[in-house]
């Protein structure tokens, strides 16, 4: 009789061990992203390979995706959000979504104006969003700052992005953090006055008005010139690091944060810190010719043959504080 007790102890030990291993092949991480899938998929898939753990996820764009782990609420599937701009993070952590968390990782990873104080977030790459102009007829010595386009110059000279899209919201924001409201708002007006066309809907369309004669000079997003420039190597267009006697380049961020009713929070905590690390920056940011937010990771070869410049390190959460006032002002100045 002892000796089936002892058989049926180690048979039970057995199952038990049986079924912990199972469950932790079995760990997956749910991600709700507005990173399209082709930019995430391959990491996704690097990770899983390394850990074991499946990470699913769904993509759609950023506010839909952010209402519905807000109607979810304790039901959601999302573990972890992902998203581009700091002002969707700013929204995201605003709207209740996303949990605190404490990462020495993290905050090893990832520089401190490129996280939430309450860690809810954190940058995972960078994506500058800087001048870009016709080397047929504008030479880089007539370029300054972002405030010098609104000079006489560039009258009939300037193509812009629409107000609507985020990224240049979280440029006026940040302006009006360094300038002041009413400056900034004198320097958009004069932006206004200046274009040459109506505003465009994308950066790339921006570009290919250049490109056509309808305009010198514009803002735009720099892989949005990568992807043109890997499509037609010899356009004659070139990107152009603003303000670097002062703040430096606007720089923005991709990035994600654990949701708040995450099921499996300490899965989705890993995946993001895995994420930040030197084995996933270069993939990460490589794959859409971005910037690593970690320092000890390079960029690409067709990055780093842009140059180096002066990034402005102010608080890239100022994007989402300043973004409705942003919307405001913009509005005041016939930036549509």
């Amino acid at each position: 009789m002892p000796s089936f007790t002892r058989l049926f102890s180690s048979l039970l030990f057995v199952l038990f061990s049986l079924g912990s291993i199972c469950s932790a092949f079995a760990e997956e991480v749910w991600v709700y992203s507005s990173r399209k899938e082709h930019l995430i998929k391959p990491l996704f898939d690097q990770y899983q390979k390394e850990t074991g753990v499946s990470v699913r996820y769904i993509t759609d764009k950023a506010p839909p995706l952010m209402a519905r782990i807000k109607a979810e609420g304790k039901n959601t599937k999302a573990d972890l959000f992902m998203t581009v701009d700091a002002g969707n993070l700013w929204q995201a952590a605003n709207l209740g979504i996303l949990a605190p968390l404490k990462s020495p990782i993290l905050e090893t990873n990832v520089p401190s104006h490129l996280r939430d104080a309450e860690g809810r977030w954190a940058g995972l790459s960078i994506r500058a969003r800087t001048i870009v102009y016709s080397t047929e007829r504008v030479q880089a010595s007539e370029l300054q700052t972002y405030e010098s386009l609104a000079e006489p110059q560039w009258k009939g000279r300037l193509c812009l992005r629409t107000s609507k899209k985020v990224y240049n919201q979280s440029l006026v924001a940040t302006m009006m953090e360094h300038l002041g409201e009413e400056k900034a708002q004198s320097i958009v007006s004069a932006w206004v006055t200046n274009l040459a066309t109506p505003v465009f809907a994308n950066d790339t369309k921006l570009m290919e008005a250049i490109l056509a004669g309808q305009c010198d000079v514009g803002i735009v997003n720099t892989y949005y010139f990568g992807r043109l420039q890997k499509a037609r190597p010899d356009i004659p267009l070139a990107l152009f690091w603003p303000n670097q006697q002062g703040r430096g380049v606007h720089v923005n961020i991709s990035g994600a944060g654990v949701t708040r009713y995450a099921k499996h929070p300490q899965a989705a905590q890993k995946l993001l810190e895995w994420l930040s690390s030197s084995s996933a920056q270069s993939a990460f940011a490589g794959l859409n010719m971005e910037y690593p937010v970690n320092a000890h990771v390079k960029p690409s070869e067709e990055v780093s043959a842009w140059g180096e410049f002066k990034a402005d390190l102010i608080d890239v959460d100022v994007a989402g504080r300043n973004q409705a006032k942003a919307i405001m002002l913009m509005d005041r100045a016939g930036y549509r």
